[in-house]
């Protein structure tokens, strides 16, 4: 593997410190946020915390518009061409996983960004989430090894 530019990791570090800094700002590095969303029921109490429809609003925007301003360009700055899925059915090991990842959040109020995220402060509950995350990462890939072996 090719070694890459400088600003080309710059680049990451500073998207990456951007996005984690977001999810800071927004609060989205608390469960309770994210789980006082997820409680539908809360909505007949008045308690029902929308503040993550806000995050996910502000992120779709976000993202329309930065797709459309790429497109225009021939190829990428960092890249000699696009990274396209060639996958695009969706299967079961996606719905499996996209199901998995939603139960995940719906129980733990953490997803992967905000679990890392809140490393920077951790406490037992986003260590214990972080290491359940990267043993399933593992063994999901592990399985997957073992399944084109077969």
């Amino acid at each position: 593997m090719a070694s890459k530019p400088i600003f080309y990791l710059v680049g990451i570090g500073t998207s990456g410190f951007l996005f984690g800094a977001g999810l800071v700002l927004s609060g989205m590095t608390q469960p309770s946020k994210v789980l006082g969303f997820l409680d539908i029921a809360a909505m007949t109490t008045g308690t029902w915390d929308p503040t993550l429809a806000f995050v996910l609003g502000g992120a779709v925007v976000t993202t329309f518009i930065g797709y459309r301003l790429v497109w225009r360009c021939k190829r990428p700055i960092f890249a000699t061409s696009f990274q396209l899925p060639k996958v695009t059915a969706l299967d079961m090991p996606l719905l499996g996983g996209a199901a998995l990842f939603g139960i995940g959040w719906g129980l733990a109020g953490y997803c992967p960004g905000p679990a890392l995220a809140s490393l920077v402060n951790p406490t037992l509950h986003t260590l214990a989430f972080t290491a359940a995350m990267i043993g399933g990462m593992a063994s999901g890939k592990l399985f997957n090894n073992r399944k084109k072996k077969s």
